[in-house]
């Protein structure tokens, strides 16, 4: 009986660490765990997250919807524009695994709110910055990437929390609608705000309101402590530790693990491993598809003679408001196809999931090489074909974080999360839209400067996004051959 109170104890403790409100153990050893079906409230609570992610990645988009009206004001090369985007996604990376850390140690309601109003504030400062201090906007896009990784890390673990498998991944295919509908009005945003008022500044003044919105609805509708199914986890386990200690006296479990035992246990989940390098390849192709779509488009369009150069006056937002236009229909109707194409397809395959990956991501890269073939010939066709090849894109995004939670045990899900931004983002898109300027860079430096090369140059670099998107397909063919395995080891 000691022994048994003494364990009781430790459950307490414990979940008052990670903040649970339920999955009490009782003194009988055997209790089942059971969660009532979602309330209305949980139901806000992720409208709540869904807008708020909305906001995120508005946040993240408006520097491309507006990305030559900031080339010519701070007068950058492609490879100085190319760095905006990766100090930011750099930040944004580094920050994840901490945020993981404390997403999973310490209240996340208080954590989202902090980051929603740190990053809110940080974009609304870099509105001011005048064109004689670059540096200070690149450190104000950092920041921004700082606050932005703590929602992105924590958000879907509370999601995962209040519901079980099946409206799980519904909820979580409407959550990440949200990143290419946020993504093309980012877009959206910034080049109607530059077009309205003639000053690209103000498309850095909208969404620190939004976000102000945000925090306002995160503070009134979501539980200061959310239930965790980890702690039913742990829940059942100290209670067959309790069992066992009562015939077995001496004997003596803990769920309890240290960060780096779950850095390690997750390297050794092939499942989470390959997904995570497919997630990379993604990154990377959305990451230079967003960021120099709208200048390469432009190019072309300067190389067919559909418009002018802008070399003086404000430049024209059209391929932004398209672009953004494309991203909002493909994303929505991305997710959804990957859900209920992965709904459908599990029931005949335990693999579905990974080979829809696979063979949405080859597809992708293949409409995208097609697109880049066409751009100098026929602007239309390389519209219909970015616009494929964005659509395959975003089919894989609910399925690849659906895999991530059902082969990873609740109790290292914010860090599996947090491990895979890192991942992800630093061999993805912290990169890709630098190394693209780069490139393009190199090429104009062998080259007389004219209209011509400045196209070329970008088309050539951009075709490496096409295999790295092979390569991605790969990764996830890769997945399907240890996913039935971890998902099962995953549930014991």
């Amino acid at each position: 009986a000691h022994k048994n109170n003494g364990l009781q104890s430790q459950l307490s403790l414990e979940e008052k660490n990670y903040g649970a409100t339920a999955a009490h153990v009782r003194r009988a050893p055997f209790v089942p765990v059971s969660r009532k079906s979602p309330a209305k409230r949980d139901y806000l609570v992720v409208a709540v997250l869904c807008y708020a992610n909305l906001i995120n990645f508005m946040d993240w988009f408006i520097v491309p919807g507006i990305l030559l009206d900031i080339q010519k004001y701070f007068k950058l090369s492609d490879g100085d524009t190319g760095l905006l985007q990766t100090v930011f996604i750099l930040c944004y990376m580094l920050a994840a695994p901490i945020f993981g850390y404390l997403g999973d140690r310490y209240n996340r309601k208080i954590i989202l709110g902090a980051g929603i109003f740190f990053w809110s504030g940080v974009t609304l400062g870099s509105s001011f910055i005048s064109e004689l201090y670059y540096w200070i906007f690149i450190l104000s896009r950092g920041l921004v990437g700082i606050g932005t990784a703590s929602y992105s890390t924590i958000a879907p673990t509370i999601i995962a929390d209040l519901f079980e498998e099946g409206k799980r991944t519904t909820t979580l295919s409407i959550f990440y609608i949200f990143i290419p509908v946020g993504s093309g009005l980012g877009y959206v945003l910034a080049a109607g705000m530059a077009d309205v008022t003639g000053d690209w500044h103000w498309a850095f003044r909208i969404t620190p309101c939004m976000g102000g919105l945000a925090l306002v609805l995160l503070i009134l509708l979501v539980p200061h402590r959310t239930q965790r199914r980890a702690a039913a986890h742990r829940a059942l386990s100290i209670s067959g530790t309790i069992r066992v200690a009562a015939e077995k006296p001496g004997v003596h479990r803990t769920a309890k693990t240290t960060w780096c035992q779950d850095v390690v246990s997750l390297a050794k989940n092939w499942s989470f491993v390959w997904s995570s390098l497919g997630l990379t390849a993604m990154a990377f192709v959305t990451g230079a598809l967003g960021m120099w779509v709208p200048v390469f488009l432009y190019r072309a369009q300067v190389v067919q003679g559909i418009v002018s150069p802008c070399l003086q006056e404000s430049c024209n937002s059209s391929n932004s408001l398209i672009f953004g236009g494309i991203t909002i229909g493909t994303g929505i109707l991305g997710v959804i196809a990957g859900a209920e194409a992965a709904r459908r397809l599990r029931k005949i395959n335990n693999k579905a999931d990974p080979l829809i990956c696979a063979t949405s991501m080859f597809i992708s890269a293949l409409c995208l090489y097609v697109a880049l073939m066409v751009a100098q010939t026929n602007i239309l066709s390389t519209f219909i074909f970015i616009a494929f090849g964005e659509l395959f894109l975003s089919v894989n995004w609910a399925v690849v974080t659906d895999i991530l939670l059902y082969v990873v045990t609740p109790r290292r899900q914010s860090t599996a999360i947090a491990l895979q931004i890192l991942v992800s983002h630093l061999l993805g898109d912290a990169g890709s839209p630098y190394l693209i300027g780069i490139i393009s860079n190199a090429i104009q430096a062998k080259n007389a400067h004219s209209f011509q090369w400045s196209f070329w140059s970008m088309q050539y670099s951009f075709i490496l996004c096409a295999f790295v998107g092979v390569f991605g397909a790969g990764f996830f063919l890769l997945t399907s051959f240890y996913i039935e395995e971890d998902r099962k080891e995953a549930e014991q």
